[in-house]
């Protein structure tokens, strides 16, 4: 089992520098695979963009692999989001993982530009521009039915070959079936449920056996919000505080954290585990950092050593 956890992001009354920075480097030393940060563009919560953040935690830290998961991918131009990786990652020296997904059909795709009608297509055909891009001729040449690029100069490439590992979101059977066809993993969603993450990864299991694709080259990970704490009812009563911040009164969400006491959490993280997933990235939901760096102290020595 590898566990990660979340990097903060919240920034509601200026950023807590000095207060992340100890908060990396003790993720660090408690052991843990990686940080992760997500994506949310527009929404009720005031997040720090996850590459730009990415990149500030490349310089302080030196051995924690740096994630997001994911980044909705056809709200971005190819060519620049590759560009942003591909600094992300020879800032930390290759530690970067890359979660994509093209956004469920609420996205405000009008906003970016971007036709509803053709999102999916367009954001296909826009990572492989991107893997063009990564790729190791100092030229690139595609021609799509989105985007023309010819013999462009795209310099410089990522420090991992071929490009760094791209962790797919969704969940949907097309969309599991292009996590395998595409992608080099799956991260399932901090809002999606137990139940739901289970019937992923059956799916997900079954598209890698039409494909012929290795499951052993295919890590499967969760995003787990949660909160430990000895009184339950209070645990509960922080989760949902917690998910209310980043997703407001989004329906279903009070079905998706697990909370409770050290027992409780790890209860709810085993059946996960049980589910399939092979990395569990831990996503306290406290209202600061020094609330999240308290979380992650005792996720690190109450929940995790249970688990591993």
């Amino acid at each position: 089992m590898k566990f990660s956890i979340s990097i903060p992001q919240r920034d509601a009354s200026g950023f807590q520098v000095e207060e992340l920075r100890a908060y990396l480097a003790r993720a660090e030393e408690l052991g843990f695979e990686g940080g992760w940060v997500l994506e949310q563009v527009v929404g009720p919560a005031p997040l720090i963009a996850p590459l730009e953040l990415l990149s500030w935690a490349a310089a302080c830290t030196t051995r924690l692999r740096l994630g997001v998961a994911v980044i909705i991918a056809s709200l971005h131009d190819p060519l620049q989001l590759a560009a942003a990786a591909t600094a992300v990652d020879r800032l930390s020296h290759g530690r970067l993982d890359f979660g994509v997904a093209p956004g469920g059909g609420f996205r405000p795709f009008a906003a970016f530009g971007v036709e509803k009608a053709t999102f999916i297509a367009s954001f296909t055909e826009g990572l492989q521009l991107m893997k063009a891009a990564w790729s190791d001729e100092p030229k690139v040449t595609f021609h799509g039915r989105f985007r023309d690029v010819d013999n462009l100069f795209i310099q410089p490439k990522p420090v991992q070959r071929p490009h760094p590992p791209i962790w797919f979101g969704g969940n949907a059977p097309a969309a599991l079936a292009r996590a395998v066809r595409l992608g080099d993993a799956f991260m399932g969603a901090g809002s999606a449920t137990t139940a739901s993450f289970t019937n992923a990864v059956q799916t997900l299991r079954r598209a890698l056996a039409d494909q012929g694709s290795d499951p052993v080259g295919f890590p499967i990970g969760k995003r787990v919000y949660v909160i430990v704490d000895d009184d339950a009812i209070r645990a509960r009563e922080r989760v949902l505080a917690g998910l209310h911040r980043i997703y407001g009164q989004m329906p279903g969400i009070a079905d998706v954290p697990v909370s409770g006491t050290p027992d409780d959490v790890v209860r709810g993280v085993r059946e996960i585990i049980e589910a399939g997933a092979e990395t569990i990235l831990l996503n306290p939901v406290g209202e600061d950092v020094a609330e999240d760096r308290e979380q992650m102290e005792r996720l690190a020595a109450e929940v995790i050593p249970r688990l591993s």
